[in-house]
Formats: C-alpha cells, structure tokens, sequence
C-alpha cells in the first residue's frame, strides 16, 4: 500500500514540476496581433462578416461529409465479414456503393459540383 502512495504521490510532483516549468518557460514577451487573430476558411476577420459566403467551401464540406460518412458505415462490413455470409455484406456494400455513386451522378447531371459557371 505504501508502495502504491508513493508512486502516485511521486507521479503527482513530476507533472505539477513539468507543468510548472513548461508554464515559466513558454510565456511569450509580445501579442502579435497577427498570430493571435482567427483565421476561418479563408474570410478576414477584420473585414464585416455579412459578406455572401463562397459556395466553394460548401461544396467541399459537402463531397467530405458524404465520403467520410460512406467510410465510416463501409468499414465494419470487414469486421462483421465472418459472421455473416459472404454474398449477403458484399451485396450490402455493393447496394450502398451504388447509392452513394448514383448521388453523386445526380449532382453532376444537376450541375451542382460546377464551381466556375
């Protein structure tokens, strides 16, 4: 038990040691007013912030968010592979595929993915 004290109590002193230093050590002497303003998807933050909002960054979000969640439903038909049958979550995955593609044909027919018109 005392060994158990011990450790933690010592465990305890090396963080709040390196904490303490890192602290005392990484105080910067000046505010650069450019490195401490924000900087969001390419607006200037000085400027006003009712200026029309670029459909390029929203498009790219978009294609992201469609593909990222496509990964993420796609990824456990590998880990449940073995306990179903082969045919049956090739299919599924294939029948998700198909969904996901026809998706983005229909954007492209619509000419929603067209940047410069």
């Amino acid at each position: 038990m005392y060994i158990l004290i011990f450790s933690f109590s010592l465990a305890t002193l090396i963080s709040m040691a390196l904490i303490s230093l890192s602290s005392l050590f990484s105080k910067k002497s000046y505010n650069d007013l450019e490195k401490s303003s924000p900087f969001e998807c390419g607006f200037d933050p000085k400027n006003s912030s009712r200026i029309p909002f670029s459909i390029r960054f929203f498009l790219i979000a978009i294609i992201f968010l469609i593909f990222d969640i496509e990964i993420s439903i796609l990824l456990p038909l590998g880990i449940i592979s073995n306990s179903l049958a082969p045919l049956s979550w090739f299919f599924v995955g294939a029948l998700f595929l198909f969904l996901v593609t026809m998706g983005l044909y229909y954007e492209w027919k619509d000419q929603t993915l067209d940047w410069i018109s």
